[in-house]
């Protein structure tokens, strides 16, 4: 299984899994890194890098793992937005300010990526624009941290 991390566990992992503190942790999500089977997409790393911490620091050392969207993966979020609810996965905040939207390209990438599921700690919720429900929608496997840990048989 190839996982599509989001901004959100990443964010999770350097926050609550200090890299001192779980070593062990540490060693394993960077085999799955090595091994190409954690992935992510340009629009997480640009959403992370302007950050004040140690995630920033990480990201720009493993920025080979946030991969350029292809013609396809454009194509299939030019798609999602054909779904006039899901057009509220862009705030137009973000929009006006210019900052990264990385979403819909975090799902296209796992759509259009054999064996390949989101990870994400964003919940569903009924009628929502989130990223759980449009994966659902679009019948793209989902899931967040502790379940991709489970996943992996990891226990520390």
């Amino acid at each position: 299984m190839i996982y599509v991390f989001d901004s959100s566990p990443l964010i999770d992992l350097f926050r609550h899994y200090y890299q001192e503190r779980f070593p062990s942790l540490w060693k394993n999500f960077d085999a799955l890194i090595l091994g190409q089977r954690i992935i992510s997409v340009r629009e997480v790393r640009k959403e992370l890098e302007g950050r004040d911490d140690d995630l920033a620091g990480w990201v720009k050392d493993h920025c080979d793992s946030f991969l350029t969207p292809t013609t396809d993966e454009l194509n299939f979020v030019t798609e999602i937005f054909t779904v006039p609810h899901f057009q509220a996965l862009v705030k137009k905040k973000k929009l006006l300010q210019g900052k990264p939207v990385a979403d819909p390209f975090v799902i296209a990438k796992a759509k259009l990526h054999e064996d390949a599921c989101v990870v994400t700690q964003e919940a569903k919720r009924p009628h929502a624009a989130r990223i759980p429900n449009v994966c659902e929608h679009f019948s793209i496997p989902c899931l967040n941290l502790e379940t991709f840990m489970e996943n992996e048989k990891w226990s520390f």
